[in-house]
């Protein structure tokens, strides 16, 4: 147990390590936040203005398969709106039952990439679809997370890919008393019931 601490321990230091490395780059590539708006460096900004590719050029350059796939991606909109609005409702209601404290919807959703100069009308809309779609995944990650947490946190048997930072805190398959220690509040089911 001592071993898996330890790792964790590592892995936490290493993702802090990342977000200094993050922050070092965004201060190479010359931009900065100021009140919630982008900056650039002047130089910068002539550079991606100049890179940027003219909506016409960039429609005769688009393979013919991708624009004619186009419109079965942008219909993943009605499904994601839909999944929106009842993840909200349920955080919103469950939530303060649960005594969970709510996630910010504007933490994970985040629409951005339009400043970018060296974006033409077209790659900005595609932006703002991908920022949404796989902002609203990790919102609804970190709701459906919060849950696992509070009702079930045990790991499985079997290893699961790109389990949620929460996964690591879970009880061990078939530990019993690390579960009914991770119970939040802890469930009142006795653990010595036998079932007919």
């Amino acid at each position: 147990m001592l071993n898996i601490k330890s790792l964790m321990d590592q892995i936490r230091q290493l993702e802090a390590e990342l977000d200094a490395e993050l922050a070092r780059r965004a201060a190479e590539l010359k931009f900065g936040m100021e009140k919630g708006r982008i900056l650039f460096d002047e130089e910068v900004l002539r550079r991606h203005k100049e890179l940027k590719t003219s909506l016409l050029n960039f429609i005769a350059q688009a393979n013919p398969w991708v624009v004619l796939t186009a419109p079965v991606i942008y219909s993943l909109i009605v499904p994601l709106v839909i999944l929106d609005v009842v993840v909200s409702f349920y955080q919103a209601i469950c939530f303060p039952v649960y005594k969970i404290k709510k996630i910010k919807r504007a933490d994970y959703i985040v629409f951005d990439r339009h400043h970018l100069a060296y974006l033409n009308i077209i790659e900005k809309m595609n932006c703002a679809f991908c920022s949404y779609a796989n902002g609203l995944i990790a919102y609804t990650r970190e709701i459906a997370s919060l849950t696992e947490a509070y009702w079930c946190p045990i790991k499985h048997a079997k290893r699961a890919q790109n389990t949620h930072q929460r996964y690591r805190d879970f009880a061990d398959f078939g530990d019993v008393d690390a579960y009914r220690s991770k119970l939040v509040p802890p469930q009142t089911v006795p653990v010595d019931k036998k079932t007919p």
